[in-house]
């Protein structure tokens, strides 16, 4: 196995560990309420159904028919209380109502504070993921290093992949941050 195969397996590595919190922090800002109804807040709550955990999309069609409402219509109607009890104690704060054959779940508009709040929300949340990459980073860049020692890795090599490294954080760090901007943008418009 030659050295820049072995290095690039590393870097390789960190960039699909990037791409996991790039997408774990997609999913953790979709659940952010905006005031304006969508299926995403609610389509990956976890609910106890069958005696077992299972995502309110698996179990339900999730239409939002207007900007205030979304309307769950389960496939099986012997799970209503299941589906009620795990949207509401989820921590989307929303507040689920039978209504028939359907959940219906209103949307309050944002109020000017609950909208600073939320925007403090996706700042946390930006700034846990970005401590997530620094983690994956250093832990990158320890192996890279521990490389140096080993039969026909040059210096030039192991500084060319830490560059690299630093270059697929610098990106991934770009990428956070647009997606918090995307999501303040979002949040504010309403």
């Amino acid at each position: 196995m030659t050295h820049t195969h072995f290095m690039n397996v590393h870097l390789q590595e960190f960039q699909e560990k990037c791409n996991k919190i790039l997408d774990l922090l997609r999913n953790d800002l979709a659940t952010i309420k905006t005031g304006r109804a969508k299926p995403s807040l609610i389509e990956n709550v976890k609910v106890n159904a069958y005696n077992t955990w299972m995502e309110v999309r698996e179990l339900a069609s999730i239409t939002a028919p207007d900007a205030q409402t979304i309307v769950i219509t389960p496939w099986d109607k012997t799970i209503m209380k299941d589906l009620v009890k795990g949207i509401a104690g989820s921590e989307a704060n929303l507040n689920p109502v039978v209504n028939g054959e359907i959940i219906r779940i209103t949307i309050p508009p944002l109020t000017e504070e609950s909208r600073r709040d939320l925007v403090k929300l996706v700042n946390q949340k930006l700034e846990s993921h970005k401590t997530m990459l620094r983690q994956e980073r250093q832990h990158f860049k320890n192996e890279i290093e521990a490389e140096k020692n080993t039969a026909g890795v040059s210096e030039d090599d192991v500084k060319r992949d830490l560059e690299q490294l630093q270059k697929i954080t610098d990106d991934t760090i770009s990428k956070i941050d647009v997606q918090g901007k995307e999501k303040e943008e979002e949040l504010m418009r309403l």
